[in-house]
């Protein structure tokens, strides 16, 4: 499974994919991961947080709900768990990713400078 996924993110990040062992060893350390044909999430939560290490959508899949749907599915699980918040970073220059976050609640609450490659993160957060 964790090869799937391996390629999968191949797919969905070209310029710096992550192999079954990076998964692996996101496993270890204590992330969830959600995954279909077409997507998957990572997770972490700890205590009343958690945060969104990464989501991937197929590139041919993208725009048609299925990162939402994650999304959903994670919140879900969270809540059962008792977690009263999700923090997550993303790219500034990532339009796309940003977008679906705001779409899905997440606000906006700091920046890091040129946290990835001389690229801002913007950190956000969504309260459950």
């Amino acid at each position: 499974m964790l090869n799937t996924i391996a390629n999968l993110h191949q797919l969905c990040f070209p310029h710096k994919p992550w192999t079954a062992d990076d998964f692996a060893d996101l496993k270890k350390s204590g992330c969830e991961i959600i995954a279909s044909q077409n997507g998957f999430i990572v997770y972490r939560a700890t205590l009343d947080e958690a945060e969104i290490i990464t989501i991937g959508v197929h590139p041919e899949a993208r725009k048609t709900g299925i990162a939402s749907a994650m999304i959903g599915i994670v919140e879900g699980e969270l809540k059962k768990a008792g977690v009263k918040t999700i923090f997550l970073e993303v790219a500034e220059d990532n339009t796309p990713a940003r977008k679906l976050y705001e779409s899905n609640g997440f606000v906006q609450i700091g920046v890091r400078t040129k946290y990835y490659d001389g690229v801002d993160a913007i950190m956000m957060k969504k309260d459950l």
